[in-house]
C-alpha cells in the first residue's frame, strides 16, 4: 500500500516535471514553428497571401490636401511684406486603389520592383468644400520662369509676355486647377515650344509612380515591403519611436526624424540637396530639401507641414504657420512579426521659391527671397476592422494562444512537481518514524 502510494506520488511528480519541461521547450520551438508558418505567407512572392494583398491593396488610402490661401498678395508684391497665409482643408481624394504593374522579382538581392499606377477620386463627404473652391496662391509659372531663365535679356522678354497675359506674382485658381493642371496664359504666349499646362501634380491620372524597389522578405522578414530605392535613388529613412496598440494588434511606430531634413552641416547625407549657397545660407538652413533637379529646374522645395523642424529663417517671412509634431510628422506602424505596415501617415509640404528680379515687373519690388508654402498633404491608410480581425486570428491570435498553452503547461507542471514531491517527502518521513 505504501509502495503504491509512494510510486503514485513519484509518478505525479514525474508527469509534472514532463509537463513543465514540455512547456519550456514549447516556448522557443512553438514560437519558431508558428513564426515559420506565418512568414511563409508574408513573403512578397507569387502564391502567398501577402503578395495577393500587396499587388492590389484592399485598404483604402486617402490623400488629404490643405491649401495655403494668401491673404495679402498686393502688400507682398508692392512692399515685400511677410506673406500671410490661411490654411484651408482638408480636401480629400482616394488614391492607390489600382493594382501594381510591371512587378519584377530580383533573386540576387531579394527585392521586387514595380510601378504604382496613379489615380485620384475626389471624396466630397471627407472634404470641406468642392474642387471648384478658389484660392490665392503663388503664380507657379511666373516664379519658375524667373528662376530658370537668369539672363536679363530673356527676362525682359518674359516680362513683356507676363504683362501681356495680365499675369502677376499671385493668381487665383480652383483646387482642381492647382492640383491637376490648367493652361497658363503667360506660357501660352511663349513663342517657342513649352509645356503650357501647369499643376502641382500634373500629369497624374493615367500615369504611374516609380520605379519602386522594395525588399520581398525572403532573406529577412523584418524588411518585407520596406523601400530600398525609388527611381534608382536611396529612400528616406524612419527611426523607432514607441510600441503602439492598433486595434488590438501590437505594432512598432517608426517616425521620420528631424535629422532627415537637417542641414548638410549636421547631416552630411543631405549634401546633395544643397545645390546653391545663397538660399541655403551657405548650406546652414535646414528643414527644406531642394528637389529642383527632379522637377526640370523648377524651384520646388519640400518640407514637413508648416515647416516643422525647419530653421527660423525659413518660416520667418511667412505668417500663419503653426507647426506641431502630432499633426505634421510622418509615421509608420509596423507589425514586428510579419513586417507589414498596418497604418501610416505620410505628411509633406510643397513649397516654391520666388526671388526678386529687376527685369520682371511683378517681382521687381521684392527685397528678399521667399520659400512660399503652396499646400501640404497627408496620405493615410489604416488596416480595416475586418482585416484587423483576420490578422488577430491568423497571426497574433495564434501566437497568444500558443503563449497561453505554454504558460499553462509550465505552471501546471511546476505546481504538480512541487506538490507531489512535497507529498512524497512527507509520506517518507512518516514511514521512517
Amino acid at each position: 500500500m505504501g509502495c503504491d502510494r509512494n510510486c503514485g506520488l513519484i509518478a505525479g511528480a514525474v508527469i509534472g516535471a514532463v509537463l513543465a519541461v514540455f512547456g519550456g521547450i514549447l516556448m522557443p520551438v512553438g514560437d519558431l514553428l508558428i513564426q515559420k508558418t506565418i512568414k511563409k505567407q508574408v513573403v512578397l512572392e507569387e502564391g502567398t497571401i501577402a503578395f495577393k494583398n500587396w499587388v492590389k491593396t484592399g485598404t483604402e488610402v486617402y490623400r488629404q490636401f490643405w491649401i495655403f490661401d494668401v491673404q495679402n498678395p498686393q502688400e507682398v508684391m508692392m512692399n515685400s511684406s511677410n506673406i500671410q497665409v490661411k490654411q484651408r482643408g482638408p480636401y480629400t481624394y482616394r488614391v492607390r486603389f489600382l493594382a501594381k504593374e510591371n512587378v519584377t522579382q530580383d533573386a540576387e538581392d531579394n527585392t521586387v520592383s514595380f510601378l504604382q499606377p496613379n489615380g485620384a477620386i475626389f471624396e466630397p463627404s471627407l472634404s470641406v468644400g468642392t474642387e471648384a473652391d478658389n484660392f490665392t496662391v503663388l503664380n507657379l509659372a511666373v516664379a519658375a520662369a524667373s528662376h530658370i531663365y537668369q539672363n536679363q535679356f530673356v527676362q525682359m522678354i518674359l516680362n513683356s509676355l507676363i504683362n501681356k497675359s495680365k499675369s502677376s506674382m499671385f493668381q487665383v485658381r480652383t483646387l482642381r486647377e492647382l492640383l491637376w493642371g490648367y493652361r497658363d496664359p503667360f506660357l501660352s504666349l511663349v513663342p517657342y515650344p513649352v509645356t503650357t499646362t501647369v499643376g502641382l501634380f500634373y500629369p497624374y491620372n493615367n500615369t504611374a509612380d516609380g520605379v519602386y524597389k522594395v525588399f520581398n522578405g525572403k532573406d529577412n522578414i523584418s524588411k518585407v515591403a520596406i523601400i530600398d530605392t525609388y527611381k534608382g535613388k536611396r529612400s528616406i529613412y524612419a527611426v523607432f519611436e514607441s510600441d503602439v496598440n492598433l486595434k488590438g494588434i501590437p505594432v512598432y511606430r517608426f517616425v521620420l526624424p528631424s535629422k532627415a531634413f537637417a542641414s548638410p552641416v549636421e547631416n552630411p547625407d543631405n549634401y546633395c540637396f544643397c545645390t546653391e549657397k545663397i538660399i541655403s545660407k551657405n548650406c546652414t538652413s535646414y528643414g527644406v530639401l531642394d528637389i529642383s533637379k527632379c522637377k526640370e529646374g523648377r524651384p520646388v522645395y519640400i518640407s514637413l507641414p508648416h515647416f516643422l523642424y525647419a530653421s527660423p529663417d525659413v518660416s520667418e517671412p511667412i505668417d500663419g504657420l503653426n507647426p506641431n509634431e502630432e499633426e505634421h510628422r510622418t509615421y509608420l506602424d509596423i507589425e514586428p512579426i510579419t513586417g507589414f505596415t498596418l497604418q501610416f501617415a505620410k505628411r509633406l509640404q510643397v513649397n516654391l521659391l520666388v526671388k526678386p528680379s529687376e527685369k520682371i515687373q511683378v517681382l521687381k519690388n521684392l527685397k528678399r527671397n521667399y520659400i512660399v508654402p503652396i499646400l501640404w498633404l497627408n496620405e493615410t491608410g489604416t488596416i480595416g476592422d475586418e482585416k484587423a480581425n483576420m490578422f488577430r486570428s491568423q497571426v497574433t491570435g495564434k501566437i497568444n494562444l500558443l503563449g497561453l498553452i505554454e504558460m499553462i503547461l509550465l505552471s501546471v507542471g511546476v505546481v504538480m512537481f512541487v506538490a507531489f514531491m512535497i507529498s512524497y517527502c512527507a509520506c517518507r518521513s512518516k514511514t521512517i518514524k
